[in-house]
């Protein structure tokens, strides 16, 4: 019994390595930011820092995670200024 190849007929996949790379990333980038606007009491800076996080949960596709991340990450730069 090959089991790869029972999940892959369930309609299962592993993840590519860019996809984990970028899942990893922004949640870093996500948990920094949840501190610093928790610390500074930056309610944007706060809640999207839990977007960062949470997000890759939400979505499948890799070019999709990097797009979603840019923008929320575009968002708290443009919070900051």
């Amino acid at each position: 019994m090959n089991t790869l190849s029972e999940l892959q007929a369930l309609g299962l996949e592993l993840p590519s390595p860019a996809y984990i790379f970028g899942a990893l990333l922004f949640g870093l980038i996500g948990l920094l930011a949840f501190r610093h606007g928790r610390r500074s009491e930056r309610r944007i800076t706060l809640w999207l820092g839990v977007a960062l996080m949470l997000y890759p949960y939400a979505v499948s596709n890799t070019w999709m995670l990097y797009g979603v991340g840019l923008a929320l990450c575009a968002g708290l730069y443009l919070d900051k200024a």
